[in-house]
């Protein structure tokens, strides 16, 4: 796997940047090795700064993978909110805009996607996803669910759970990502999007009509 373009930073190059550099070589490293494969010499080499520079930023290994993690995270959470945060929008254009930053190509890459299900699979690191990022999803979960409500409102829907429909949405994102990573043929982004939306067509038929 080639190593980060532009990887040999000046001496001018602010904390920021490097600390950014370690991150990125991080992902491609767990990406390519796992967790448990990957090494601190390996993220060095991946971004092409020394030791001391991960010993400056981060205080161990550990460190770097959880501030990696949060990175991640962070990045998701700043698209979705993106939408949610526009007043003009409805309730409807907000949630299909959460659908949306789900599978957008710069969350949902399988570089991307195997680095979060590595996490997921250790259990060591497992916690550390559910003491910091897992804030995150629970987050977006309430925010879905508030979406559905105000929809069922709107267009005075019988019989449907807003928490439930929110629900169903993190275990068809968890899941169509988990098979994306696997079987990246059968599983494109764009399609695992649309049936998302055809998921929330079928609940809310007024609002999601022929998505």
């Amino acid at each position: 796997m080639p190593r980060i373009k532009n990887q040999k930073t000046t001496r001018t190059a602010s904390p920021e940047v490097r600390k950014n550099q370690l991150i990125d070589a991080t992902i491609i490293c767990i990406a390519k090795h796992g967790i448990s494969g990957t090494t601190l010499h390996d993220v060095t080499r991946q971004a092409g700064l020394s030791m001391g520079l991960v010993n400056f930023h981060f205080k161990s290994k550990d460190a770097l993978f959880e501030e990696t993690l949060m990175s991640l995270a962070q990045e998701h959470r700043a698209l979705w909110m993106r939408a949610l945060e526009r007043e003009e929008l409805s309730a409807a254009d907000k949630l299909r805009a959460m659908v949306d930053a789900q599978f957008h190509p710069r969350i949902c890459n399988r570089r991307k996607l195997a680095v979060w299900f590595a996490f997921f699979g250790e259990a060591a690191h497992r916690k550390s996803y559910r003491a910091s990022s897992s804030r995150f999803d629970i987050e977006r979960q309430e925010l879905s669910a508030e979406l559905c409500r105000l929809i069922i409102a709107d267009g005075e829907y019988r019989g449907v759970d807003a928490r439930g429909v929110s629900q169903t949405l993190e275990a068809l994102f968890d899941g169509f990502w988990l098979n994306m990573l696997m079987y990246p043929t059968d599983f494109r982004r764009e399609d695992m999007a649309q049936r998302v939306l055809a998921y929330l067509g079928a609940v809310f038929p007024d609002h999601f009509d022929g998505q």
